[in-house]
C-alpha cells in the first residue's frame, strides 16, 4: 500500500509528487521544483521546502529523487533534496541524447559530460527501481523529448509531460529531437496498454477554462476523452493535430534557464572568478543577426 501526495507550483503549473509507504516510511520524490524568478534572475526554495516539511512531518526516508525528463519550464530541486535528505537521483537513459543536443545549443565547455553521469542512475525501459518497499517500473515514453520516461508504481503511473489531464491533451513535441509520431507510440501503444483503472498523475495542469487544478485522471478516461489522443485516434490524425498545435505555441517562459540546469542534474552553473554564477541565453538562435541586430538574411538580400 502506498500514498501519493501532490504539490502544485502555480508559477510553472508543475506538479511534484511524494510517493510513500505509510508503514515502512519509504519515499520517492518525482519532478521537484527549484523556484526561479527571471526578472531578478534569482533562485529560491519555497516550493521544495514545502515538500521537505511534508517529508519531515511524516517521518519519511527519501530513497530516490526522480525526474521524468529534462524540463523546459522549471528548474529541478534535485540537488537540494539530495543535500537535505540524502538518497540518489535518477532519470531515463535518453537524457544522454538531450545533453548532446543542448551542449551544442549552449556552446557548453568540452568538460560538460554527455554520458548522463551527473545522475546517480540512468533507467532503461522496463527497468525496476527499488525504494525500500516501493517498486517502481520505468516506462520509456519519448516524444516530448527523447529522454522522457513515466514511472509506474502499483496502480498508478506518473507521466510527466507525455500525457496530461484529458481536457488538456498531451505534451508538445516541437523541442529538439521531439516527435509527435514517437509520442503517439509512447501513449497509444504503451500507456494505453495499461489497465483502464490505472491512475494517471500528470506533470503539469494548465487548468483549461479556469477550472480547479487536477493532478489525477485514469488511463480509461484518457482513452475515452483525451482531446488530442483517444484510443481510436489514428497516428496520422494525432501527428497532424499535434504538429499544427505546436506551430502556434510560444517557447516556455523559462526554457533557456531551465534546460541548461536540468541537463546537469539540477546543478547551477559554476561560479566565475567574481563569485557570480551566469546562465547562457542564446540570442536569435534560429535567425542569426549581426552586431547591430540586423538579420543576416535580410542584409544579404
Amino acid at each position: 500500500m502506498f500514498h501519493v501526495e501532490s504539490f502544485f507550483d502555480p508559477a510553472t503549473f508543475t506538479l511534484t509528487y511524494v510517493v510513500y509507504d505509510p508503514n515502512s516510511k519509504d519515499a520517492v520524490v518525482i519532478d521537484s521544483v527549484l523556484d526561479y524568478e527571471p526578472m531578478s534572475s534569482t533562485v529560491s526554495t519555497a516550493s521544495v521546502e514545502t515538500i521537505a516539511a511534508f517529508l519531515e512531518k511524516a517521518g519519511l526516508t527519501l530513497h530516490w529523487t526522480l525526474e521524468t525528463h529534462a524540463h523546459a519550464d522549471h528548474l529541478t530541486a534535485m540537488p537540494w533534496l539530495k543535500k537535505r535528505f540524502g538518497g540518489r537521483s535518477a532519470t531515463g537513459v535518453g537524457i544522454r541524447e538531450v545533453q548532446k543536443v543542448f551542449k551544442a545549443v549552449f556552446d557548453m565547455p568540452p568538460t560538460f559530460r554527455t554520458d548522463g553521469s551527473q545522475f546517480d542512475l540512468l533507467l532503461e525501459d522496463g527497468q525496476i527501481l527499488e525504494a525500500g518497499t516501493l517498486r517502481i517500473e520505468t516506462i520509456s515514453t519519448p516524444g516530448h523529448t527523447p529522454g522522457c520516461v513515466s514511472y509506474r508504481i502499483g496502480d498508478a503511473v506518473f507521466t510527466g509531460d507525455a500525457l496530461f489531464i484529458e481536457d488538456y491533451g498531451t505534451g508538445r513535441c516541437d523541442f529538439p529531437k521531439g516527435s509527435a509520431d514517437v509520442l503517439y507510440t509512447s501513449i497509444h501503444d504503451k500507456l494505453y496498454a495499461l489497465p483502464d483503472e490505472t491512475r494517471v498523475f500528470v506533470g503539469h495542469d494548465y487548468q483549461p477554462g479556469g477550472r480547479s487544478m487536477r493532478a489525477e485522471t485514469t488511463i480509461g478516461k484518457s482513452k475515452r476523452e483525451n482531446v488530442h489522443l483517444r484510443a481510436e485516434t489514428t497516428r496520422h490524425d494525432f501527428v497532424e493535430l499535434r504538429n499544427a498545435r505546436d506551430a502556434t505555441l510560444t517557447a516556455p517562459r523559462l526554457l533557456w534557464q531551465s534546460v541548461q540546469v536540468n541537463i546537469d542534474a539540477g546543478r547551477l552553473p559554476a561560479e566565475h572568478e567574481n563569485g557570480v554564477r551566469y546562465l547562457r541565453i542564446p540570442v536569435n538562435l534560429r535567425k542569426p543577426v549581426d552586431d547591430d541586430g540586423t538579420r543576416r538574411d535580410a542584409r544579404a538580400s
